[in-house]
């Protein structure tokens, strides 16, 4: 490790003192001249360039950071109050959640890119290489003349090595994230930067050792600026990496870039990037092992896809093999297709434990029978997605100049759905059939009456619902089977429907932030759930259930067809930190994982966790600056998170194994 670099970008954030704002306000004056939107984000783009300073350090290997701290508005508070009442605006309305042809620009160069560019095309790579240039001037100024070779080479030209493709990837990265695109995910890096990594060690230019110094001076540089890009929390920023998985012909992805980019996460210990692994059940088991050295360190990733049902679930929906094969994960988990994929795979989510409580409020006073309540969830399931969907229309975004440079089309252009509280739903109907329906030992009224008043006087039903009734989570049938029965409704509701852009829409097991932002305005549930009470994060059981351990979770959640709601959504699975100061144990973890992925389960993910060091955090954070947990899609720095989020984590079941 460059102890120097760490110290000075991650330790102290030295380099954050050289930030300065942006010297003047835009919208105003791009009003006033007219411009168009495609025009203010080339000029905009073009001027961020000349503003930023170049800044480099004699220890840094892979440059280029943000000396601006905030991109300017391009549009006035009224301007983008016109754009919303005509358009759908999809959360910022700038382009994020892409995954680019990184491999073609590393290999080409921009200046072949911009032969075939448009006018505001050719400005924006002109301004990149400008900036670009002077960083080469700084070089030559501090006699730092590996950094002028490189940068005589690239971004102009297509990389010719291990390190001039390392600094290529950073420029078009930086520029994207200059340009305010965001949740750029990094894609199939092994993949595509695996021929120069080749080349140079076969020449001798590196040796495992040298190589991986480089490669961890190049995962330092994502966390430069990474503060500068806050999703819904400090840390949800995208820079997700996928490594391995099947390649087109059916062979292994998994090389020897992709063990060094195991081994540089797992030394730094940083956030980003977010190590994803493909997998199947040809994986062998030294594979999972060496995933579970990064889980071990507390980094909360990797998480784990599994090609066998991904690949086929996106063929299902209509993706061509080729593509489909080739798929990444977003910024958190959605599935994606680099280069050709203009999918928008977070437009919105359902709320299930809000349509079965509505379902059971109506019903159950009215004696309805089991068949048709579950008959009338169906309905409300469908009902709440022909709503979603009809409400989404006339889809707008901010033009990207630089961000279509780096894409051949858009051939798919599908949206996806999340489906929150997947457990909490079934678990509320597992219960009411049971002491509802089958046993008639709690009658309609009391259990509504009981909802009402969010279990006050009713404690004994209260404990009887939340911790003696059926739960997804520990292989119990009667609440697994309503978990697939929900999801095959939610496939359904969705299967033939186009989108505003003629794509189709996709169901998934996910939640993001729905999660806590669903559950806040929503009563006490059949499930045994408090009033305003959090669900489970994405495709994991309730928050309370008593789930007897790691492998009867896993047997729950992967019982259901979910080749059908293929937009993404993990299983979540929280270890004990101390388990993993046994090798033996490791081990085990890692079987456990290729277990869920042999019995078909789709994605997971999995975090050590220290309970006691969590709490200490909230009162001493000064202590535990570097203490990372896992959200859901990604990792963070838990002193950094609002409350709320830690209080999630914290409420998680630990797993001993």
């Amino acid at each position: 490790m460059n102890k120097k670099l760490y110290r000075y970008f991650i330790e102290t954030r030295t380099h954050r003192n050289l930030r300065r704002d942006f010297p003047q306000e835009l919208a105003a004056e791009f009003s006033a001249s007219g411009l168009s939107p495609e025009e203010r984000m080339t000029r905009r783009f073009e001027l961020l360039c000349q503003a930023e300073k170049p800044q480099m350090q004699p220890f840094e290997k892979i440059v280029l950071m943000r000396t601006v701290k905030k991109q300017p508005d391009i549009f006035t508070e009224a301007e983008w109050a016109d754009i919303k009442a005509k358009h759908y605006i999809h959360e910022l309305g700038f382009v994020s959640n892409l995954s680019l042809d990184y491999g073609r620009v590393i290999g080409s160069g921009l200046l072949a890119v911009r032969e075939n560019a448009d006018a505001y095309g050719r400005r924006v790579i002109d301004a990149i290489i400008d900036l670009c240039d002077r960083y080469k001037r700084l070089a030559v100024e501090q006699d730092r003349r590996d950094v002028v070779e490189v940068l005589s080479r690239v971004p102009r030209y297509g990389a010719t090595n291990f390190r001039e493709a390392l600094q290529m990837f950073r420029i078009l990265h930086y520029a994207l994230w200059l340009e305010g695109d965001y949740h750029n995910t990094v894609g199939r890096f092994d993949q595509y930067i695996y021929p120069y990594f080749k080349r140079d060690m076969d020449a001798g230019v590196y040796t495992k050792e040298t190589a991986l110094d480089l490669l961890e001076d190049f995962f330092l540089s994502f966390n430069k600026d990474s503060d500068l890009y806050v999703g819904v929390q400090q840390g949800d920023n995208g820079q997700s990496m996928v490594l391995g998985g099947r390649l087109e012909d059916g062979s292994e992805g998994f090389n020897e870039l992709s063990e060094l980019c195991l081994l540089a996460s797992r030394d730094l210990k940083l956030i980003d990037p977010k190590i994803n692994l493909r997998v199947s059940k040809a994986t062998p088991l030294e594979i999972y092992e060496k995933g579970t050295e990064l889980t071990k360190v507390g980094l909360g990733f990797p998480q784990y896809s599994n090609d066998d049902v991904v690949i086929e679930g996106l063929q299902k929906l209509g993706y061509d093999y080729k593509d489909a094969v080739n798929y990444v994960v977003a910024a958190c988990w959605e599935f994606i297709i680099p280069n050709v994929g203009n999918d928008i795979a977070n437009i919105g989510a359902v709320n299930f434990p809000k349509l079965v409580d509505e379902v059971l409020r109506r019903d159950l006073p009215a004696g309805k029978n089991w068949d048709t309540l579950l008959a009338d969830v169906k309905a409300a399931i469908q009902a709440e997605c022909d709503r979603i969907t009809e409400s989404i229309h006339d889809v707008w975004f901010v033009p990207s100049p630089f961000l279509d440079l780096l894409r051949d089309g858009k051939k798919y252009n599908n949206f996806g759905l999340h489906g929150c509280g997947i457990a909490s739903a079934a678990d509320a109907l597992a219960a009411v059939r049971e002491y509802v329906y089958d046993r008639q030992t709690v009658t309609p009224d009391r259990l509504i009456h009981a909802l009402d008043t969010d279990y006050a006087d009713d404690p004994e039903l209260l404990h009887l619902l939340r911790y003696e009734a059926p739960k997804m989570g520990c292989d119990d049938d009667r609440a697994d089977r309503l978990g697939t029965l929900i999801l095959d409704a939610f496939a359904d509701a969705l299967e033939g429907k186009k989108n505003c852009l003629g794509g189709i829409w996709r169901a998934g097991t996910g939640t993001a932030m729905y999660y806590l932002w669903y559950s806040r305005d929503l009563g006490a549930t059949a499930d045994g759930r408090h009033a305003g009470e959090p669900f489970g994060t994405n495709f994991s059981p309730n928050l309370f259930t008593q789930v007897p351990g790691p492998l009867t979770d896993i047997q729950s959640f992967t019982k259901q067809h979910i080749e059908r709601t293929i937009n993404g959504g993990p299983l979540t699975l929280e270890f004990a930190a101390g388990i993993f100061s046994k090798e033996e144990n490791c081990r085990k973890v890692a079987m456990l994982v290729k277990h869920f992925i042999d019995r078909g389960g789709h994605q997971l993910q999995l975090n050590a966790v220290n309970l006691d060091a969590m709490k200490d955090a909230q009162i001493h954070p000064e202590a535990h600056q570097h203490l990372v947990v896992r959200i859901w899609g990604w990792s963070a720095y838990f002193v950094e998170l609002d409350k709320e989020f830690q209080d999630h984590v914290i409420a998680r079941q630990e797993y001993e194994v």
